[in-house]
């Protein structure tokens, strides 16, 4: 008998507790129970679900045919375990839309392959399989049976080899194939149709009913990996077979032999286009070779194509169920056509020239460690102003050389998304003023800074006039100014001497700015967390993640003297690979779509925790002369840290410029309230009150290793002369 369907039977159910008990009794019945193996596998998946599966009772299952009875999980948990791997190239939500899927597939030699793979995947909730047919010793080339199935109906075998893979799937089998009096039944429910029968009426006729009933069809012919897409669910008008056979009918097939059906099947499989192996093996058809030829890595190849295009369709689906309007997911489209999947033609492609790839990483970048000799006192305060530090070593200024002052203008044109309201422009010009304050003090022509917030026609921010004054405390700074760097090296965690506590503090008071030290475990543990799940954003928001790559220079790119050269990262050949993959916006997509991505902040948060002291420095206020004074107070706290043999470099907290809800709204629509959150967290952990803005953060470490420094502009590019437009 055919039996193709196991038993289901569970302890807790009286009504099977006789059957259990027969089947226990009976010698020949072959017993294993996988039920506490199985149980701990699906307790050490990770992440755990929300659904208590360790509370679906177990289930005995029986294959008659195997006179086998094995112990598995209950459903639920059965398909959590088993289709747990196919996370997430499958999402968990896709996986139970896929679920409800109810396909049909007629023929079960090409078909049986489609089949097991549709259910190994886990793509449908139920199958119907159609053929009339008996399996021979000669389907063996290509149908994954074995001898024991020989005399067999074909879709019964492969229906016992999905029962094997899962025995929760119903499956209905048609041991007849398709006739006038049951492919309406079969047809009912179906949500897409799969063709591989040999029938050339019985091909026009299911597709006669399929569009009908706007049913899609899909069908995959093996030579070349010819594959076809018909959406009668989108196209109830298309014609069948792409046109290919124009508008003839099944019922005019049935009364044609086999020699006047050739010509309507050479039409279907375009004779021009068949391998010359099969072109020439249908010549020989009835003489040296029975029928036409197939191969099993062929047929397998077929069913990774109907996966494929099934879960195109289910995907689509599902967006449309849940009216999810975003169409830039390639994947949850399927087109009607057809393709071919030419495995021959894509190894006759070969390169046999070596892959060398890019090469590794692993030169240090190269910039001036050390003060420029100059005679001329405005050259020598320009040079300083340019080695100042920027977001993102964006270098925001131009610079205006004057008989007797030095400019510092602002450059609109390096602005960025993060840059909100130029505030860190006026930052990153605040840190350049001080800077050329250290070098007017070096060379005696100290004189008045005037700041001011730029107009429409100058863009003038800092006017440094010469003067003739001197001071003792900057011009001490000034070989630590071009020694400043920023320094991403692991360094140690140390405590602080009082020296120290005291000398950084000092550093900010003469800028009018505020320094807030973090240096305990439990502070850095809750402000790690903060600024991960920052990072985190940062990534996953489009126009951050945009930014935050534009930024990045790597060996090779063009316009290396802006940006941050990778090099200075202080990452590992492992990290720098990791970070190629997160540069990826797709990647990224997913990321989001799935609220997944939470180890894009793990080095931010390894960082801060093994940090001697987190370091905010903050001013008063929120005009730009506030943030051009916190600048300063930057500038000059760096230089301090790093001439105290401290390692710094600057974090990235949850995007500081954005003072407002439309500020963080304007960062990232997607992220804004989340944003907002983080950033009240933030001012929890760091004692912020409203009248302070937090000016920049940084990492302070002990024992750093070599800092290594991005470039910058060649100072010519940067001078404006006497007279010229700043818009230049």
């Amino acid at each position: 008998m055919d039996v193709f369907a196991p038993e289901i039977l569970s302890d807790d159910d009286a009504n099977d507790h006789e059957r259990l008990g027969a089947l226990r009794q009976d010698p020949a019945v072959e017993i294993t129970d996988h039920r506490s193996m199985l149980a701990g596998q699906l307790a050490d998946l990770y992440p755990t679900t929300g659904h208590d599966h360790s509370q679906e009772p177990g289930r005995w299952v029986y294959y008659p045919w195997r006179r086998t009875l094995i112990g598995i999980l209950g459903p639920s948990s059965f398909h959590r375990l088993r289709l747990d791997r196919n996370r997430n190239k499958i999402t968990s939500d896709e996986q139970e839309y896929f679920g409800h899927l109810r396909i049909g597939v007629i023929g079960l030699s090409v078909g049986h392959a489609i089949a097991y793979t549709l259910a190994h995947e886990g793509l449908c909730g139920h199958l119907k399989l159609a053929d009339f047919d008996s399996l021979e010793l000669s389907n063996l080339n290509r149908i994954p049976a074995s001898v024991l199935d020989l005399g067999l109906n074909k879709a019964v075998v492969a229906a016992r080899r999905i029962a094997e893979l899962n025995p929760y799937l119903p499956i209905e089998v048609y041991r007849s194939g398709l006739q006038d009096s049951n492919i309406e039944a079969f047809l009912d429910g179906v949500d897409i149709l799969i063709e591989e029968c040999d029938s050339l009426d019985m091909k026009v006729q299911v597709r006669e009913h399929a569009r009908r009933r706007r049913i899609p069809v899909l069908m995959e012919t093996s030579d070349r990996g010819l594959f076809d897409v018909e959406r009668f669910d989108l196209e109830p008008d298309r014609p069948l077979f792409h046109g290919l056979l124009g508008r003839i009918e099944a019922q005019s097939l049935r009364s044609l032999s086999m020699t006047d059906k050739a010509p309507h099947v050479m039409r279907i499989l375009e004779g021009s286009a068949l391998s010359a192996r099969m072109a020439a093996s249908m010549v020989e058809i009835e003489r040296t070779v029975g029928s036409w030829p197939q191969l099993a890595g062929d047929v397998q190849l077929g069913g990774a194509t109907v996966a494929a295009a099934v879960r195109r369709f289910g995907l689509e689906r599902q967006r449309l169920r849940y009216q999810q309007t975003d169409h830039s997911d390639d994947e949850a489209n399927l087109s009607s056509g057809r393709i071919r999947i030419d495995l021959d033609r894509h190894l006759s492609r070969l390169d046999p020239e070596p892959l060398l790839g890019p090469a590794p990483i692993t030169a240090t970048a190269t910039a001036e460690n050390a003060p420029i000799f100059v005679t001329d006192p405005r050259e020598a305060i320009a040079l300083a102003i340019r080695r100042a530090p920027s977001g993102g070593n964006s270098q925001p200024w131009r610079i205006g050389i004057h008989p007797t002052q030095v400019d510092i203008i602002l450059d609109p044109l390096r602005q960025v998304c993060m840059d909100v309201q130029f505030r860190g422009s006026y930052v990153a010009i605040g840190a350049a003023e001080f800077n050329a304050r250290v070098a007017a003090a070096r060379f005696g022509v100290l004189g008045s800074t005037e700041l001011c917030p730029p107009d429409a026609e100058s863009r003038v921010v800092a006017r440094i006039s010469l003067g003739t004054n001197h001071d003792a405390q900057l011009d001490k700074l000034y070989e630590a100014m071009f020694a400043r760097a920023s320094n991403r090296s692991q360094g140690t965690r140390s405590a602080f001497d009082p020296s120290t506590m005291a000398a950084l503090a000092d550093s900010v008071r003469p800028e009018g700015g505020s320094l807030t030290l973090i240096p305990d475990e439990d502070g850095l543990d809750r402000l790690g967390g903060v600024l991960a799940a920052s990072d985190r954003i940062r990534y996953l928001a489009p126009n951050l993640h945009h930014e935050m790559f534009s930024e990045l220079r790597w060996p090779g790119d063009a316009d290396q003297d802006l940006g941050i050269d990778v090099r200075t990262l202080g990452l590992d050949a492992a990290d720098l690979a990791k970070l190629g993959v997160a540069s990826r916006s797709d990647v990224m997509d997913y990321l989001a779509r799935w609220q997944g991505g939470q180890a894009l902040g793990d080095n931010t948060y390894d960082r801060v925790v093994s940090s001697s002291a987190i370091a905010i420095v903050s001013v008063a206020g929120d005009d730009p002369g506030d943030y051009l004074r916190g600048g300063a107070a930057v500038e000059r706290f760096w230089i301090t840290a790093c001439s105290l043999g401290l390692g710094v470099y600057p974090m990235s907290p949850v995007f500081l410029y954005a003072r407002s809800p439309s500020d963080l709204l304007g960062l990232s629509p997607e992220y804004s309230s989340e944003l907002a959150s983080l950033q009240q967290d933030m001012d929890d952990i760091i004692g912020s009150t409203c009248n302070q803005a937090p000016v920049l953060m940084l990492r302070l470490v002990h024992q750093p290793g070599a800092a290594q420094r991005s470039r910058r502009r060649d100072i010519a590019g940067l001078l404006v002369q006497a007279g010229a437009s700043t818009d230049d």
